[in-house]
């Protein structure tokens, strides 16, 4: 049985796989320090999942799986959904600003924080104003407010971390498209899906997809397992 893992940070990011897959799902949820990978591919491995596995990851959470899965032979497939896919050396930061028509320099807020005796650092918000255009311009408005007030930040330094090796170079992979993403821009995740060797599928969506488009998510989750089992 296909053990399914999406890798998400924000709790409002749900999977609607888990029945229809008839799969053991676990959700992992980055954490926004700088440690998140390293802490994913931790919870990844004390989780202990035996059989294959399929790792998902939205946005940020691309990075996430890139490096978590990497020396995994348990993980058989990678599923992108509007994400960062860097390869060895890269951050999140340089692959945001490959390509113009992002929106979230725009809209992005930042707010210092402390950890105490880890030190102190930059969490990276969006702005509820601007949130839906940037973010969710597809989703209802009164939803996107929702997803506004209960998103959870990134640190700054998380988006500056460089890449380990990418698990793209020997685990098969498929990324979703969203052809009306404000956030990152479609040339870059299509650029990102080809060099990766990518199943692509490009849907009219924002960067919310996995809330405006579930079901397009699911079929590509599916597609994944099936390929893999």
């Amino acid at each position: 049985m296909t053990r399914l893992l999406h890798i998400r940070r924000r709790f409002w990011a749900i999977l609607p796989v888990l029945v229809v897959a008839s799969a053991i799902g676990a959700t992992i949820a980055a954490s926004s320090s700088a440690r998140s990978r390293p802490l994913a591919e931790d919870r990844l491995v004390s989780a202990r999942p035996t059989g294959p596995i399929v790792l998902v990851g939205h946005s940020y959470g691309g990075a996430v799986i890139t490096n978590a899965a990497t020396g995994n032979p348990n993980v058989k497939a990678l599923v992108y959904v509007d994400a960062f896919v860097p390869d060895a050396g890269e951050s999140v930061l340089q692959l945001a600003s490959m390509n113009p028509g992002s929106l979230l320099p725009f809209a992005i807020s930042e707010v210092p924080y402390s950890q105490g005796t880890d030190g102190s650092g930059i969490d990276v918000y969006i702005d509820p104003a601007r949130f839906r255009a940037a973010f969710a311009g597809d989703v209802p408005g009164d939803r996107a407010a929702l997803m506004a007030v209960t998103q959870r930040p990134i640190s700054l330094a998380a988006l500056t971390q460089a890449s380990g090796p990418p698990a793209w170079r020997t685990i098969p992979s498929w990324y979703l498209v969203g052809l009306d993403d404000k956030a990152i821009p479609p040339a870059t995740e299509e650029f990102m899906a080809a060099r990766a060797g990518s199943h692509t599928v490009e849907i009219d969506a924002s960067h919310a997809s996995l809330v405006s488009r579930p079901q397009a998510v699911t079929d590509l989750i599916l597609s994944a397992i099936r390929s893999t089992s």
